[in-house]
């Protein structure tokens, strides 16, 4: 263990602000890293310090390890904070921080590179008796996998072990669909993740995606910090959250958090992570699906209804000094909806432009990256804000995320916020009917317009406008 002084943040975004608020509250040195496109970004302006990483794409830059590793040595930095994405989950990057003396805040190498293969951490979730999917071991031809899927029955899903973000995945309900899903996912899993594995699993028709947060203090002990449902995405992309997951048998949550207890001691695991679950409401049944192991996007929720920061204790269990609560206790529900620059008219397709406004109430949490007059570039995730709210009871906190919602305003760039409070606004999110299909099914009526061919003596403009100049309003 050592005194952490000096901290680098290798993220951008909303979560490297939320990580510089959290080390400046402990007194730590936080340190961050931009490239051209993020020269004016929130997180390089508000660190201590920050070095620009060069030109050009993400690859040459936020994940450029060489350079990373440069300013590290140069500046003498005591630990890197992971953050997610990124090099959150590399376990080369993590392994040579290691072998330099910098303290990684985050899980141990071995451990991110056994989960990082879905089929390994299949096996690992296994043998700690959580229950999981039917499935086969990495397939070696279609054949293979063509008789595995006739005995397990369609449909199906055709994994690739590595990667994550619904990237590598393929739902075959018939074995037409097997024939031309194989070679496809294999190719895409060897282009976006260098490892072209894949397995079978049986597939659900209509699940839940609940999570589990775990804390570990790498000698086999740590804390279940309670469970999530994040339901409710879009290309198997998380767009609300809240905990605790409604309409759970509280038998089956208490078996689910020893199960995570037992994993943990398993492999004696070290900080945050989170094991995700599909839950089949229908059967009563949960199967493991994949552990992350860093901290996660919706971390937000679990922190706001436990009262601890999850940020300030990675830090703390490697200097030695956090202290587990012997009976962490959670009070009341919260959700996060994900405020993302895109087009939901438009199959989600990412906007970009500069923010003209941006309010929202200020008795509210909310993890942000933007503010008014910031451009909002092509090169990065859409992701801009994620507004977090916390009442005492389920329906109370939908009340209070509609009004919160309501009174958030956005503009300069096309943005999801509508569609989340259409989503609250709905009897199937009142009454908790989630899966992770919910947005298949929704429908909503947006309030904007799109303008297809403009006249020549064409004007757009707010009613009444901005009256009073001269006779008619101005646009």
């Amino acid at each position: 263990m050592k005194i952490i002084n000096k901290v680098l943040i290798v993220n951008r975004g909303e979560i490297a602000v939320r990580i510089i608020k959290t080390l400046k509250k402990m007194g730590k040195v936080s340190v961050a890293i931009y490239n051209d496109a993020d020269t004016n970004a929130a997180h390089m302006l508000e660190a201590d310090e920050a070095f620009f990483i060069g030109s050009g794409s993400i690859a040459n830059t936020y994940l450029n390890i060489e350079k990373i590793l440069s300013i590290v040595k140069e500046q003498k930095i005591d630990a890197i904070h992971p953050g997610y994405g990124l090099l959150s989950e590399n376990t080369n990057f993590a392994r040579l921080l290691e072998e330099n003396g910098i303290v990684f805040l985050g899980p141990t190498p071995g451990q991110i590179e056994a989960f990082g293969l879905k089929h390994r951490a299949r096996d690992i979730a296994f043998k700690s008796g959580l229950p999981i999917l039917k499935g086969t071991e990495l397939l070696s031809s279609y054949k293979e996998a063509q008789v595995a899927a006739t005995k397990m029955g369609y449909p199906i899903i055709l994994k690739s072990t590595a990667g994550g973000g619904g990237i590598g995945m393929q739902i075959c309900y018939k074995e037409e669909d097997l024939e031309k899903a194989y070679e496809t996912t294999i190719f895409l899993a060897e282009k976006n993740f260098s490892n072209g594995g894949v397995f079978l699993e049986k597939f659900l028709e209509k699940a839940r995606h609940v999570e589990i947060q775990i804390f570990g203090d790498g000698e086999g002990g740590g804390m279940v910090l309670g469970d999530r449902d994040c339901s409710i995405q879009r290309r198997s992309q998380k767009i609300i959250e809240e905990t605790p997951a409604p309409h759970i048998p509280e038998y089956l949550r208490l078996s689910l958090y020893e199960g995570a207890k037992r994993l943990m001691e398993n492999i004696k695991y070290r900080s945050a992570g989170t094991i995700e679950f599909l839950y089949d409401e229908l059967n009563k049944s949960f199967y493991f699906l994949e552990v992350n192991t860093r901290l996660q996007v919706e971390h937000t929720i679990t922190e706001e209804v436990f009262g601890i920061d999850i940020v300030e204790a990675m830090v703390l269990l490697q200097e030695g000094k956090y202290q587990f609560p012997i009976n962490p206790i959670s009070e009341g529900v919260s959700m996060q909806f994900r405020l993302y620059s895109e087009d939901p008219y438009k199959k989600y397709i990412p906007a970009t432009g500069r923010i003209t406004k941006w309010e929202y109430p200020k008795d509210v949490r909310v993890d942000s990256w933007i503010r008014e007059g910031v451009e909002v570039s092509p090169f990065f995730d859409p992701l801009l804000a994620k507004i977090i709210v916390k009442a005492n009871s389920r329906e109370e906190c939908v009340k209070k995320a509609i009004e919160v919602l309501s009174k958030t305003e956005i503009e300069g760039v096309e943005t999801n916020l509508e569609l989340l409070l259409s989503i609250v606004k709905s009897d199937a999110f009142l009454k908790a009917d989630l899966s992770t299909n919910f947005l298949d099914n929704f429908k909503y009526t947006s309030k904007s317009i799109d303008i297809l061919s403009a006249g020549t003596f064409t004007t757009i403009q707010d009613y009444p406008g901005r009256i009073g100049y001269w006779m008619v309003g101005i646009p």
